[in-house]
């Protein structure tokens, strides 16, 4: 019988997040059956079961790879609004729209991570953190912004990026779908770019 060492089980596990990525996003996660999924990465049930216990541990890791490849894509970006303008114009591309399979994580599963189980859910929780932390490094480039400031402009960059696309991907009428993702890019930009806010005094004191 044939011995693989710890490399090619790294990669077989390796290939399994990835197929199984794919798959979620296009039919989401109730739509991919196990025997679906170890198909798509030409492995069979029983090597299934050699790295994952359940599907459910296949889900979480599958959120948490996706959502941190998506945040170290925005950390090797140069620290700045004009990379966060180009991440912005790039998510809310029409060929973002058109790849489901190929794109983010939340556009296309996040819906189905709030009715998942605990352990999804967390993963899904530190991978947008970080991804919030990425973004918001960008608008705190050079003390444009306090980092509280950044950080909240951030979680509302974030927020409009991935309801836009969701709602560009129902609509049926191409025109009015590309509209929906031209309009996102203005307000996601404005969101980014407007001056810092001038925060009130501390309830009980004056402004001098």
């Amino acid at each position: 019988m044939a011995r693989y060492g710890p490399e090619h089980k790294h990669e077989t596990r390796r290939r399994m997040i990835d197929t199984a990525s794919r798959r979620f996003k296009t039919d989401g996660f109730d739509g991919s059956g196990i025997a679906t999924l170890v198909s798509d990465a030409g492995l069979t049930n029983g090597a299934f079961y050699g790295h994952f216990a359940s599907k459910d541990e296949l889900i979480a890791e599958v959120m948490a790879e996706q959502l941190a490849r998506q945040a170290e894509q925005v950390e090797a970006l140069p620290a700045g609004t004009e990379s966060l303008a180009a991440f912005i114009a790039d998510y809310l591309s029409p060929a973002h729209r058109d790849d489901r399979a190929g794109g983010c994580p939340s556009a296309a599963l996040l819906d189905e991570v709030g009715r998942g189980d605990l352990a999804t859910r967390d993963a899904y929780t530190q991978g947008a953190r970080r991804l919030v932390d990425a973004v918001a490094r960008h608008l705190a480039a050079d003390d444009r912004l306090p980092s509280d400031e950044a950080r909240s402009r951030a979680i509302g960059v974030l927020a409009l990026l991935v309801g836009a696309m969701q709602s560009a991907r129902a609509i049926t009428d191409r025109e009015l779908s590309d509209h929906v993702l031209a309009t996102a890019y203005t307000h996601a930009m404005a969101i980014a770019t407007s001056p810092a806010h001038l925060h009130p005094a501390p309830t009980g004191q004056e402004t001098r």
